[in-house]
């Protein structure tokens, strides 16, 4: 018996679905982070930028996937989302390439792509389902790869929107797999692609949005407590909302940072705080 026909088919075209849909709309977040170097985009770098979210979202499914589907039929399932990916993709593509055209350079490039996925982010080693360093070395390299394909190296906007929308990517997958399925709509999908990024948002992309986020680290005796905003909150924002927002946050940073220093160098935690697990 194949997946397809398995009870994981629907959760695999719903997956392939969120994938083109928040690939297609990353496009555009990222575009609006950086606006100089937007103009600039030609189709080819937009197209760069739309399959490094790809690539990353493979890698993410194909974690979130193993918790949810057994061992054995795990492997089959992403070769098998691989082809719905693809499949979906020509759909939404078939009017750039015209009806019965040869589109084996989209299944080359998706091919490429989960390959490319695997040799990039395989290596960083941590549970999906919880927050650890190696995680966030995932997000930081994936967000430095796509400042740099928009020419825009070390950009903070780009680095922080590029993680945000990702990061957000999980709570969806792990909704989808336990049966929470999140609202993406057809056409939503039908529009999620480079020559589309410049569309407005026209459904949801996930069951949950980060819109506010608080994260702490340890370097060597000290303790760093940032916090980062959805873009697209952000620019809902009016100028008054967003100082008193920023004020607001700042001290919610500060007294989480405190008490997150509290705990780690407490001598219950030395063990977990030499192990690195900050």
């Amino acid at each position: 018996m194949t997946t397809k026909s398995h009870s994981f088919a629907q959760q695999m075209r719903t997956v392939a679905e969120l994938m083109l849909a928040v690939s297609g709309e990353s496009v555009s977040v990222i575009k609006r982070a950086a606006p100089e170097q937007a103009l600039k985009l030609k189709h080819q770098d937009e197209w760069g930028i739309y399959l490094e979210f790809l690539r990353a979202m493979f890698n993410l499914t194909d974690r979130v996937s193993a918790l949810h589907i057994p061992l054995r039929e795990q492997p089959q399932f992403m070769d098998e989302l691989t082809d719905t990916v693809i499949d979906q993709l020509k759909k939404v593509l078939e009017p750039a390439f015209g009806a019965g055209d040869d589109q084996m350079e989209i299944v080359m490039t998706i091919g490429a792509a989960v390959a490319e996925s695997r040799q990039t982010y395989e290596r960083y080693r941590f549970l999906v389902t919880e927050d650890s360093p190696a995680k966030n070395d995932l997000y930081r390299d994936f967000s430095d790869r796509v400042a740099r394909a928009v020419n825009a190296p070390g950009n903070p906007k780009v680095t922080a929107a590029a993680t945000l929308c990702i990061a957000a990517v999980i709570p969806a997958l792990i909704g989808i797999f336990e049966g929470q399925t999140p609202q993406v709509p057809a056409d939503v999908a039908a529009n999620s692609h480079p020559g589309a990024a410049n569309s407005s948002p026209r459904g949801a992309t996930g069951a949950d949005i980060k819109l506010v986020s608080v994260m702490s680290s340890i370097k060597g005796e000290e303790v760093e407590t940032r916090w980062g905003l959805h873009p697209r909150f952000r620019q809902d924002l009016t100028q008054e909302e967003a100082k008193q927002l920023t004020a607001t946050m700042n001290r919610v940073a500060k007294i989480l940072g405190e008490r997150y220093a509290t705990v780690a160098f407490s001598d219950q935690w030395a063990s977990w705080h030499k192990a690195g697990h900050a």
